[in-house]
């Protein structure tokens, strides 16, 4: 297992951030506008970790695959019990070079939007209510890319980024509920693809 999830029992992301996670994959992003943060620099700094993925109220860590949860989860527990008690923020927002505010990477990919036909509006809603939930469980996060031609692009993050199991996850799960709920109302095939490779 290359991810733990840790739940502070504290807000991780502010209550009006424009997405359900925020993931940095490198030192220099946690330093960058829009969303800089100290904490996810200093798990960072932890030898063996590689990634930290941010959910509404839970920390993912990920840790590269020849290093040991022995002795990089005591330090990541503490930074991150560190980081609740002192009562700063964990996320902050900043203005990018400009001047001009910034409103957050992107809006959440499961959002509702007027500009969606029919079918697309099923399928964020069913990904939202049915799957995201089950993904958040387990430290991840989903994100829709599109529908195009029965195909269904989606993208894991965080802890289900790197599960071994992330494909067997989309391809039972997903893709079955999503023919068992869209294709009886809107008669397609639907395949499930994660980032470019196909799954099903």
């Amino acid at each position: 297992m290359q991810a733990l999830k840790f739940i502070p029992n504290h807000r991780v992301l502010p209550e009006d951030f424009p997405t359900t996670f925020l993931e940095y994959l490198s030192p220099r992003s946690t330093l960058a506008p829009p969303h800089p943060s100290p904490l996810a620099a200093q798990l960072l700094n932890v030898e063996g970790v590689t990634s930290v993925f941010y959910g509404p109220d839970f920390i993912t860590v990920t840790k590269a695959a020849d290093s040991n949860w022995a002795h990089i989860k005591p330090e990541v527990f503490s930074l991150i019990t560190q980081a609740v008690t002192s009562g700063e923020s964990i996320v902050n927002t900043v203005a990018k070079a400009g001047g001009e505010a910034s409103q957050g990477e992107e809006a959440d990919s499961l959002r509702f939007d007027e500009e969606d036909d029919e079918v697309v509006g099923m399928i964020k809603e069913l990904l939202d209510t049915r799957i995201r939930p089950a993904i958040q469980e387990d430290g991840g996060d989903i994100e829709f890319r599109g529908f195009e031609n029965g195909i269904v692009l989606l993208k894991l993050r965080g802890a289900c980024r790197t599960c071994d199991s992330s494909t067997v996850t989309l391809k039972n799960g997903i893709e079955s509920m999503l023919m068992h709920y869209v294709c009886p109302v809107f008669p397609h095939s639907i395949k499930v693809w994660q980032g470019h490779r196909r799954v099903g």
